[in-house]
């Protein structure tokens, strides 16, 4: 490759080559988004790491905590908040509560999916600092655009993604 081309500008230069009867413009920019996709979950993931929290533990765990006084919720409300299947969540919030990050309310319900779900002073704690330290860790990330770069491509991406 040579200087200012990428592995998708090789990638899609090889496509060329091979298949010229196929349009291979979209991978310049989906393809590109992708690998940025995965760099980034990998920036994060990080930060979540030194806190001792997998994504999806950090992702509820923020639920929670943005939810407000008394941070809590019902399993469903979290699976949907979190977009994880409610299984998903189930052996999210088994996880947190062994390491007493949340609670399960004591309400008299034998289906746990009935009970609500309280995060502990211990989690509001814990997604306090790891929260912090995400949004610097964002901060960083994003600096590495302008600030108008990135006015002009959050609206795109907005719009992008409502289309999906």
């Amino acid at each position: 490759m040579s200087d200012g081309e990428d592995h998708v500008d090789l990638i899609q230069s090889q496509w060329r080559r091979e298949r010229p009867d196929v349009d291979v413009s979209p991978q310049g920019v989906i393809g590109r988004l992708h690998r940025l996709a995965l760099a980034l979950t990998e920036e994060l993931v990080e930060v979540y790491r030194d806190f001792g929290l997998s994504e999806g533990e950090f992702d509820l765990l923020c639920a929670l905590r943005r939810s407000g006084e008394p941070f809590e919720c019902q399993p469903s409300e979290l699976a949907r908040l979190t977009m994880v299947t409610t299984g998903g969540t189930t052996k999210r919030i088994d996880r947190l509560e062994a390491s007493g990050f949340v609670v399960r309310s004591t309400a008299n319900s034998p289906d746990a999916r009935a009970k609500r779900i309280r995060l502990t002073d211990r989690g509001r704690h814990l997604i306090d600092e790891a929260f912090t330290a995400h949004m610097a860790n964002e901060v960083r990330l994003a600096a590495m655009l302008s600030v108008h770069d990135r006015e002009t491509l959050e609206p795109i991406l907005k719009t992008w993604l409502a289309c999906l």
